[in-house]
């Protein structure tokens, strides 16, 4: 069942970055946000309305177009050639072309790790072709008020830009929905090829989930050459749930630590009990190894 989503009036939050404070981490990552996801206030930003490439962070949105049309989750869709030639240039998949998994294993293959054959076949399990997947992703950031957020492609790979900001508050609204986020909560799943021939275990890209150091909600992971590395996140930290979104970092490991130096210091009392809401202010080659 879809959780109420506990979203704030979005165009209020798309404005300008936090007050300069000396006490502020130093990011890798060129583009950051942190916000409180009950409030909508706004704890850090650096270039956090910056468009910027996305990876495959697109698969949040591809997850919620599918949710929305009432995907059977227990019902089987096979992996066809078309899912591998949408998914070509991509990362290694694990999904085999003429195998067939259930639903909710796709979701777990692509929001877990990642897997670019899984959102076309997702699609065409939810009566959609590749084409009308991106229109309906990108009618999703037009309901979400996500003015910079613009998909051309199911996966991430050949396109799809957005800003940390926007992105932060699309994984609010993926992550009122129970399914989705009980997915991206999971640090390891064994996913089953109907048959029971092909076993594939998966664990999450999501590093410091499976650390354990911090207790993150979810989130999900991204990498194609023009975007960088990409992590977007919810965590709880000092009794509460904030939005971390770290884009374009250049070393795979940087986001990561970046998501730490964050964390670190919001738990340290790096900002006040309650931040001020700010204002609004209007509306080559790509192997991906997340």
């Amino acid at each position: 069942m879809m959780r109420t989503a506990r979203l704030w009036v979005i165009v209020g939050m798309l404005a300008g970055p936090a007050a300069a404070s000396p006490r502020l981490p130093e990011l890798q990552s060129r583009s950051a946000v942190v916000i409180d996801a009950a409030s909508g206030d706004e704890l850090y930003a650096k270039q956090a309305d910056s468009v910027r490439p996305i990876a495959s962070t697109t698969k949040i949105f591809v997850a919620l177009v599918v949710r929305a049309h009432g995907i059977d989750l227990d019902g089987w869709t096979e992996i066809t050639r078309a899912d591998a030639y949408a998914a070509r240039g991509g990362s290694r998949t694990r999904l085999g072309v003429g195998e067939r998994f259930t639903n909710r294993d796709l979701l777990r293959a692509m929001l877990m790790a990642s897997d670019n054959r899984a959102p076309t076949a997702l699609a065409r399990a939810a009566g959609l072709d590749a084409d009308q997947l991106v229109v309906e992703m990108n009618e999703v950031a037009k309901r979400l008020g996500l003015a910079h957020t613009r998909f051309t492609d199911p996966n991430g790979l050949r396109g799809n830009v957005s800003t940390a900001r926007e992105l932060a508050l699309a994984l609010h609204a993926a992550l009122a929905d129970d399914v989705l986020r009980s997915i991206m909560g999971d640090d390891f799943q064994i996913v089953v090829a109907k048959g029971g021939h092909t076993r594939i275990e998966y664990t999450s890209t999501n590093q410091p989930l499976v650390a354990k150091k911090w207790d993150v909600i979810g989130g999900k992971t991204g990498y194609t050459d023009a975007a960088g590395y990409c992590y977007i996140t919810e965590a709880r930290i000092d009794g509460r749930e904030l939005l971390m979104a770290f884009m374009h970092a250049d070393d795979k490991l940087a986001r990561f630590t970046d998501f730490d130096r964050v964390a670190t210091w919001l738990d340290r009392g790096g900002m006040p009990p309650a931040a001020k809401p700010h204002a609004a202010q209007g509306q080559a080659r790509v192997a991906s190894d997340d």
